[in-house]
């Protein structure tokens, strides 16, 4: 299951072409491959990773890896579920400030992840790894080949984001890699069969990789023994105006779909794929997160917000979306190869957890796009199939890379999805 066979070949003028004018580097699409595995390494004064440890679980050691590229970009990453704990990166007036949720300790990853308290926020999956089925799966079950899985209903009565103690809250094997203008930590995880329910033993794969062009580039693969389902994302809940702000609704967004899935009131689809022209839902062109959020569509009603699929115009390698806070001119851009982008505005954020600047999180305080695809694909014959059998790889691509307003990374990348929208 390779869902993009042809990215490694794009051209550097291909990649511009997408939108990626100041993010444009060899690196940026692979053709720059990490080497030679270390632990903890620089390369010259610029590219740096290092690690300290953070603690235990279930007596295996969890470290946090900083990679630092230079140009005041510097991001965090722990090895217990994969999770991004911060996104340090400037402002158009060059204020570095940390633009990801998270918690400043492992004890309140573990504890969120784990034990969830009763009534509060729940499991917010705060920068993790997510697997091995991203989103819900309807009722906890699903049939391949003639069979019925039943999976825990973590989410009742479905199953979210694989199910309890899932990728997110395990302990990762780690590696560092270097590459001519990045810096990169591998991890690997290998899913037991039957555990959660999912059949086969999948082996998990996930690079993050931080370039020298202020780029989060996050690399997945997977392969099975037995046919089996997948979906991985990333899950990183973004604040343009910095982690503990207060609520994004006055940071925009455009996104790069003419569609979305509807949900039932338990925020499974439909099935349907719906036109967002005409509805809260159209984000293409550059809008508030809040403009329509408090609108009386029935979607928004059920979801509390915004918490649905985006069915992403195009194939391949593009720019998926742009979020941009116009207060410190920080930009978002996402590029995947994904066909869809979960967009969720943080709506059951009830301010029972404190983040890492010290300050609670309250109702849309951050928002995911986590690209992946459809949620219940498993079920959905309609929609792109998620299977993956023996002999087949899965592989995937999602890039966050950070600008600020002007520059030409953001303008090209503006005038691309003008273009290729419709």
């Amino acid at each position: 299951m390779n869902d993009h066979p042809e990215e490694r070949s794009l051209s550097r003028r291909d990649f511009l072409m997408l939108g990626g004018a100041g993010l444009a580097s060899a690196t940026l699409l692979g053709m720059v491959g990490p080497a030679h595995a270390d632990e903890s390494h620089s390369t010259g004064d610029r590219l740096s990773i290092t690690r300290q440890k953070w603690g235990s679980v279930d007596d295996q050691p969890v470290y946090l890896y900083t990679l630092s590229n230079g140009r005041q970009m510097t991001v965090e990453i722990t090895n217990y579920g994969g999770i991004v704990q911060s996104i340090r990166v400037p402002d158009r007036a060059g204020r570095v400030e940390n633009v990801a949720l998270g918690f400043s300790k492992l004890a309140d990853y573990v504890e969120n992840s784990t034990h969830p308290a009763e009534g509060g926020s729940g499991t917010t999956y705060f920068g993790a790894i997510i697997g091995r089925y991203a989103n819900r799966i309807a009722n906890g079950k699903f049939t391949l080949n003639g069979q019925t899985y039943d999976l825990p209903k973590n989410n009742a009565p479905n199953t979210l984001h694989g199910g309890p103690k899932a990728f997110n809250t395990k302990v990762w094997d780690a590696t560092t890699e270097r590459g001519q203008d990045s810096v990169a930590l591998k991890l690997t995880y290998t899913d037991p069969g039957g555990y959660n329910g999912f059949p086969g033993t999948v082996k998990t794969e996930v690079t993050y990789e931080l370039t020298q062009d202020n780029a989060l580039r996050i690399d997945y693969r997977a392969t099975t023994d037995k046919p089996t389902v997948i979906n991985l994302t990333n899950h990183t809940y973004f604040n343009l105006a910095g982690e503990g702000s207060g609520d994004i609704y006055d940071q925009r967004l455009k996104i790069n779909a003419d569609s979305y899935t509807p949900t039932d009131e338990t925020l499974i689809p439909t099935g349907e794929i719906s036109p967002v022209a005409g509805t809260p839902f159209d984000f293409r062109t550059m809008k508030p997160i809040g403009r329509d959020i408090r609108d009386d569509d029935e979607q928004l009603v059920l979801a509390h917000g915004y918490d649905h699929n985006f069915v992403l115009n195009g194939s391949g390698m593009r720019l998926a979306s742009i979020a941009e806070d116009p207060e410190s001119g920080r930009v978002l851009l996402t590029y995947t190869d994904q066909p869809g982008v979960q967009f969720y505005s943080g709506n059951f954020l009830v301010g029972d957890l404190v983040g890492t600047g010290g300050r609670t999180y309250r109702q849309s305080d951050g928002f995911t796009l986590e690209t992946q695809h459809f949620p219940d694909s498993p079920n959905q014959p309609d929609f792109p199939s998620t299977v993956l059998k023996p002999g087949e790889e899965f592989t995937s691509t999602t890039i966050y890379g950070f600008s600020t307003t002007g520059s030409s990374d953001l303008q090209t990348a503006q005038t691309t999805t003008d273009m290729t929208e419709h």
